[in-house]
């Protein structure tokens, strides 16, 4: 009877341990979700900023030699992140593209300028830097006029703005939900255990003899938690991609390695932070306060 007991109580804890790993395991695959999420929102912003277009137009006299050589300088300056020489031809070309009609040929001479496209790093892709650019940019006899669209800029920054702080509220808010119901589950399983943990501390054990075992099955709990978390959400994301293969742009093999160990990182913390938490409770209590 004794020996059914005992079987029976072990199967009941390998079960509460079982629901407490796969339970750290769904946490931290929504976390690594979110922090994906975070990411791509990142990548995506970087990619609008830097596809912004300013068109710088040279004087007409200027040698084209001359104006490679402003492309030289160009593609050497930090704010920069690409430049494209467009040449009078290349620009009439596009135009009649556009137009549907040859208009070089109706007028008798091409009235449009070789020009440089540039595109600016992430970093510098606000008017204010854009403005303090084109002004230096002016200060060259060879620069004629420089072009951007000033509103779009503005709206775009807003609206990056406002999405990345929802995003970062929305993140803030769901890491403390997950570590409450982390913390939540670890309780539940250390609490079948209270009576062994109090059994221990009368029969003589200090409290950090006590605390060992159980930390290092914090620990293994959360890092099996975490690498079921990958799994999960590797075989999240292939499904993804099946359905929209460009979203496998978005991120690099980094950026997955710092989620990937964030998410089994975290899952360590918390489930040891809260296995430490939960056994130091139960060392606390008296006798009859375990029967509550």
């Amino acid at each position: 009877m004794e020996e059914f007991e005992a079987s029976a109580s072990s199967k009941k804890v390998k079960t509460i341990y079982i629901s407490t790993v796969f339970g750290i395991a769904m946490v931290l695959l929504m976390v690594g979700l979110l922090g994906l999420l975070l990411i791509d929102a990142n990548n995506i912003s970087r990619y609008v900023k830097e596809n912004i277009v300013l068109n710088i137009f040279v004087d007409d006299a200027a040698h084209e030699t001359d104006v490679l050589q402003l492309q030289k300088q160009l593609d050497a300056n930090p704010m920069v992140k690409q430049t494209q020489y467009v040449s009078k031809e290349l620009a009439a070309r596009n135009l009649q593209k556009d137009l549907g009609e040859d208009f070089v040929k109706f007028l008798g001479y091409n009235p449009l300028s070789q020009s440089l496209d540039i595109y600016m790093k992430a970093d510098f892709a606000n008017n204010k830097d854009i403005e303090k650019f084109k002004a230096d940019l002016l200060k060259n006899p060879l620069v004629k006029e420089v072009k951007y669209q000033q509103s779009l800029v503005d709206k775009m920054n807003e609206n990056v703005k406002s999405i990345s702080l929802i995003i970062l509220a929305f993140a803030g808010i769901f890491v403390v939900l997950s570590v409450a119901l982390i913390n939540n589950t670890i309780r539940l399983a250390i609490y079948s255990q209270r009576f062994l943990i109090k059994s221990m501390q009368l029969v003589g054990a200090t409290k950090g003899f006590i605390r060992k075992p159980f930390l290092l099955y914090g620990i293994w709990h959360g890092l099996l938690g975490g690498l079921i978390a990958i799994v999960l959400l590797v075989g999240t994301l292939y499904l993804a991609y099946q359905q929209v293969p460009d979203l496998v742009f978005l991120q690099t093999y980094t950026e997955f390695g710092m989620v990937f160990l964030g998410v089994v990182g975290l899952g360590i913390f918390i489930s040891a932070f809260s296995t430490f938490l939960a056994v130091n409770k139960f060392l606390r209590l008296k006798i009859y306060d375990l029967y509550r």
